[in-house]
C-alpha cells in the first residue's frame, strides 16, 4: 500500500474515533458547544483527506489521461467534484 493512501486511512480512522467520541458525547449530555466543536474537527479532518485524495488524483490518474490524450473525461469529473465541493 502507498504512504499515500496509509495517510488517507489513518486519517479517516482518526475521524472514525471522534466520531464515536461524539455519540458517546451525546449518550452522555455533553455541553453542546464542545460536541460542535468536536464535529467541526472531524469536518476538517474529511476535507483534509478529501483534498489529499484529490491531490493525488491529479497527480497521477489526470497526469496520464493527459499523456494519452485522454484529458477531456477528467476534467470534466474535475469540474463536477469542485462544483460539489463549492456548494
Amino acid at each position: 500500500m502507498s504512504h499515500d493512501k496509509m495517510y488517507q486511512i489513518n486519517l479517516l480512522k482518526t475521524a472514525k474515533g471522534q466520531i464515536d467520541g461524539i455519540i458517546k458525547m451525546l449518550e452522555d449530555g455533553r455541553y453542546c458547544i464542545d460536541i460542535s466543536n468536536q464535529i467541526i474537527a472531524v469536518q476538517g479532518l474529511l476535507k483534509k483527506t478529501n483534498l489529499d485524495v484529490l491531490d493525488n488524483h491529479i497527480k497521477h490518474c489526470v497526469k496520464e489521461a493527459i499523456k494519452e490524450g485522454n484529458e477531456d473525461a477528467k476534467i470534466k469529473e474535475l469540474t463536477q467534484i469542485l462544483d460539489r465541493l463549492i456548494k
